[in-house]
Formats: C-alpha cells, structure tokens, sequence
C-alpha cells in the first residue's frame, strides 16, 4: 500500500560497491577500485568520507565497528582507493583514507607502510596495470605514485601464473601465517613541503607541562614522527598495548607530548599525524606472543603510537621515519642503536623488523634517498561490500 511504498522509501535498499578486503603488512583494509566507487564518492570531499565512514561501521560510540567492516582497531579501520596514475612514470595511483572509529573523521594526511604492500597486488590483480607489462612468473616491479603525500614506492611482487603470489615462507612478526615476502622500497620519503628535520636539528627540546624539558628528534619521512628516549616519558621501550593503552593518565601524558611535538614541527596535529614513538637502547624483551627477544639480536627497542593507541606492532610508515632517523649522526634512534646504521632491527610489540635506509649528506643537510623493507600482502575476501541508509543520496547525487 501507499504507507509500505513510503517506507520503501525512507529506507531504500542497500548499494553494492566492489570491493577487496586485504591484508597489508601488520594492517587490513577495504581496497576499492576509483572507478567502482558510486560517482559522488569518486572525489575527494563529504560524500566520500561518509561512504568510507559508514561502510567501516563509523564513528562508533561502543568502539567495536559492529556494523561495518572495520575492526575497531587503527590498523583495521582503514580504506585504500587505486586509481591509474597522474604522473609519468608509475603505474597507479594509491591513496589512503585512516577512518576514526569513534568520530566522524577519516584522515587524509599521511600515508599507510603496512598497507602499501598490498597495492601491488591489488594493481595487478584488478587489472589496473595491463598485463602485457608485467611477467607471468617471477618478479613484477609496481611504481606506486602515494597520492596523499606525493612520493613514489616500488613494489617487488612474485608474480605466478601470471597473477600475484600470495602463498610463500616468508614471516613477518604481527602476522600470524607466513606468506610471499613482498619487497617495498620508499624513495626520498621526507615530506615534499618540508625539509628532512623541519626545526633543521637532528635533536630538539620540548616543552611538556607534565615533564618538563625532554629531547625529541622530529623528522618529516614516511610519516611525520617525533621520537623520544622512553625514560624521559616513564616507558621502558618494552611495553606492550594493554601497559600503555588501559591507562588513561598515561595517554593523555603522551598525547600532551604529541601535541608538543607538532607544534615545535610548525605542523597541524591531526589524529593521523604526526605520529610519536620512543626508543630505548637494546634490552631483552617479550613480545605479545611470548616470544623472547634477545637484546643481542636487535639494535635498539621501538613503540610508537597511532590513533591515539600503542600500535600493536610497527606502522610501515612509522618504521620509514626510525630507518631514515637511525641512519643520521646525533639523532635520538642513532644514539638509542650507539650509533648511525643505515641497516637496522629494532624491537616492537609483535616481534622485530629489519629496516635499511640510503642516507647522504650534501652541503651539510641530510638526504635520505631510499627507505627499505620486507612485507608480505593478502587477499582475504573479494566481491561486494554494503552501503545501507547514505546509498539513496549517494546514488542520486
């Protein structure tokens, strides 16, 4: 009747979206095609964040994502758009969204390590790179223009059968099952609008109400970040996430820290960036699986924090910035290893990683030319996701 077909109406049937959801690094997100999202998300603005929002279940007040695909952590609330490229040169565009799972905010500032692995793949796999470029076995080499922040990665992805090897031996500590170890290189990653330090000091003070004066190296590569020593905020470099994540004092202390940062970075602070991190000299530790790790087997101890929580294991992108950090005299991680390395493993929450930076000095200023690293990627589920209540105007927009 005419009251059912105006209830029809208020709630209008679900949107289909293609979509993949995968697996990058130590985080997981909703990959989508440009061309496959409804036309008004397919630039940037309202429209697309409330797509995005509404399908990883946000903002969510119970902090869960029930209803929606995210998994109420940072490194599972997240959203990747590929698109081909704009520039020369590279293969496709990727861009990335950090969706907020308790407020309305997705965060288009800086970009996702862990998930650029999983670009790759995706590229290949969803035909956004013809297939006449790539090899049908062995190793196709993706130029990633990182839209977010303007900067370039190459992607190593084995390739088999002519589509992406996700099966293979390689571990990656914060990953439960092995998988093909795809092989990520990040090409000058210092912000393209600021200089490697922006202060132009490999080692600052800052000013923390509840501290005091504590030592910080600030640095603009893969992701802004701010490092400091773990003694000067009370940590040990040891820490796991329920240490740092149940206790609200000790939050609030590091955010006060993070906003003390940015400000001495002349950047605005944002709930992606810039990111904050402390490092501690080589001690013996455990990692969450209880796994021990032996002070002789790493360099130096690393946590960092992300969306307001201690990560569970290392962003790709915060990894990018201890790389570059620890291979440049007189920094907080290049004291914290006992001296400059342009190789390096480092200790966080879920195991260790092993990093490697190119870094040269030219008139004085420092360069970093290459930051890299392993990962591995997989696709878990592929098909549609749902898109209830916003699809009406979404559609007819």
């Amino acid at each position: 009747s005419s009251s059912a077909a105006l209830r029809r109406q208020n709630h209008p049937p679900q949107l289909r979206i293609p979509a993949t959801y995968m697996r990058g690094g130590t985080s997981k997100g909703l990959f989508f095609r440009l061309q496959d999202l409804p036309e008004a998300a397919q630039t940037p603005g309202p429209a697309r964040d409330a797509l995005l929002l509404r399908l990883l279940g946000s903002p969510d007040p119970y902090g869960k994502q029930t209803d929606g695909m995210g998994g109420a952590t940072s490194s599972t609330s997240k959203a990747v758009i590929l698109s081909p490229p704009t520039i020369p040169d590279h293969d496709v565009d990727y861009l990335f969204g950090q969706v907020a799972i308790d407020q309305p905010l997705v965060d288009w500032s800086g970009n996702c390590g862990n998930l650029s692995a999983a670009v790759g793949p995706f590229a290949l796999a969803s035909g956004l790179i013809p297939k006449s470029q790539v090899p049908s076995n062995g190793t196709a080499e993706v130029r990633i223009h990182q839209a977010n922040i303007g900067k370039t990665i190459i992607a190593q992805v084995p390739m088999t059968g002519g589509q992406p090897q996700e099966t293979g031996d390689f571990e990656l500590d914060g990953v439960t099952f092995p998988a093909a170890e795809i092989r990520l290189s990040f090409l000058d990653p210092a912000d393209k609008n600021s200089a490697l330090f922006p202060t132009g000091n490999p080692l600052d003070e800052l000013q923390v109400p509840a501290l005091g004066t504590i030592k910080a190296t600030l640095i603009n590569a893969g992701i802004p970040t701010i490092f400091t020593e773990a003694a000067a905020l009370g940590c040990t470099g040891k820490e796991l996430q329920p240490e740092i994540n149940e206790s609200p004092a000790k939050l609030a202390l590091l955010e006060e820290v993070r906003k003390a940062g940015a400000m001495k970075m002349n950047m605005p602070l944002k709930e992606h960036t810039p990111k904050l991190a402390w490092v501690a000299p080589p001690a013996d530790s455990i990692a969450s699986s209880g796994k021990r790790i032996p002070a002789a087997s790493i360099d130096l101890l690393a946590r960092a924090m992300s969306m307001g929580k201690l990560h569970h294991a290392m962003m790709g992108t915060a990894a990018v910035a201890l790389a570059a950090a620890a291979a440049i005299p007189g920094t907080l991680p290049s004291q914290a290893a006992g001296a400059a390395k342009q190789a390096l493993v480092f200790a966080h929450p879920s195991g260790t990683l092993r990093v490697g930076a190119e870094a040269t000095q030219q008139q004085g200023a420092w360069r970093i030319t290459r930051v890299a690293m392993s990962r591995s990627a997989r696709t878990l589920m592929q098909g549609q996701v749902f898109l209830p209540q916003i699809a009406a105007s979404l559609e007819n927009s």
